[in-house]
C-alpha cells in the first residue's frame, strides 16, 4: 500500500503553511467552523493557493446543515464554484441531502457540472443519510467523485468504527458505489489509526486535532507532524 493520504482543514494561508510544513498531503479549505465549514472567499483561496504547493479541496457549502436550499441558492453556489474554478481551484468538497435523507441529486449534479471535471469529495452528509448504501449507489459514476469524508456515524469515529471497517472491505472488493476512497474524519483520534489502517483505510482528515489552542488558534506544524508520524507508523506484524 502507498503512503496514506493526510488531509488537514485550513482556514487561511497561515494554516496552510503550517499544515504543509508538518507533512500534510492535502488541505480542505473552509471558512466559519462555527457552522462546520462553509465556502471560503476568492481572496482567501488565492492567498492559500499562492502560499503552498500541496493540493487543496475547496468547500462548497453555503450554510450550516446538509440542505442545498432552494434553486436560487443552488444557482448562487454554482456561480461561486465557477468563480473559484476560474481562479484556479482544481478540487472541491460538497454534499447535500434531500428532506428524506437521500442525496439531493439535482443540487449535486448542478455543482458537478459547475466544477467542470474537477475531482471532489462527498463530505460527512453521508453520516446523516437515511441509507449510506443507497446514497453511494445513487452517486456512483458521477464525474470527479473520488472520496467520501466520513466518520461512519453522526456521533463520530469512535461510534462509526464497525461501519468504516465494513465499507473499507467493500472498497477493497471493488463493489459498485464503493470505489471512492474512504477519508476518515470527525472525532478521529490517534488511537483509532491502527485499527483503521489494519482494515485498509488509507485516508485521514483532521481539523481541531492539530490546533492545540482551539479553532481560534492556528494550525500547529508540530501537531501535524505528530499525526503524520502516527499515520505512517508501521503496523504490528501479526
Amino acid at each position: 500500500m502507498s503512503r496514506p493520504i493526510f488531509e488537514v482543514i485550513a482556514l487561511g494561508a497561515d494554516d496552510a503553511v503550517a499544515a504543509q510544513a508538518g507533512g500534510a498531503d492535502r488541505l480542505e479549505l473552509v471558512t466559519d467552523m462555527a457552522a462546520d465549514g462553509l465556502t471560503p472567499g476568492l481572496e482567501t483561496f488565492a492567498a492559500v493557493r499562492a502560499a503552498v504547493t500541496i493540493p487543496l479541496r475547496v468547500m462548497l457549502r453555503p450554510t450550516d446543515g446538509f440542505g442545498a436550499g432552494d434553486p436560487r441558492d443552488v444557482d448562487a453556489l454554482c456561480a461561486r464554484a465557477r468563480m473559484l474554478r476560474a481562479e484556479g481551484a482544481e478540487e472541491f468538497v460538497l454534499g447535500f441531502l434531500d428532506r428524506d435523507g437521500g442525496p439531493d441529486l439535482a443540487a449535486v449534479r448542478a455543482l458537478v457540472d459547475a466544477v467542470d471535471g474537477a475531482r471532489w469529495t462527498f463530505h460527512r452528509a453521508i453520516d446523516r443519510a437515511a441509507s449510506r448504501d443507497a446514497l453511494r449507489k445513487a452517486l456512483g459514476g458521477l464525474p470527479g467523485l473520488d472520496t467520501y469524508l466520513t466518520a461512519g456515524s453522526p456521533l463520530g469515529v469512535a461510534d462509526g468504527l464497525p461501519v468504516l471497517r465494513e465499507e473499507a472491505a467493500r472498497t477493497r472488493a471493488g463493489e459498485p458505489g464503493y470505489e471512492p476512497r474512504l477519508l476518515v474524519g470527525g472525532g478521529l483520534k490517534v488511537e483509532h489509526l491502527p485499527e483503521l489502517r489494519a482494515a485498509g483505510v488509507d485516508g485521514f482528515h483532521v481539523g481541531g486535532a492539530v490546533r492545540p489552542g482551539g479553532w481560534t488558534a492556528p494550525v500547529d506544524a508540530s501537531a501535524v507532524r505528530e499525526w503524520r508520524e502516527a499515520i505512517d507508523a508501521p503496523l504490528p506484524v501479526r
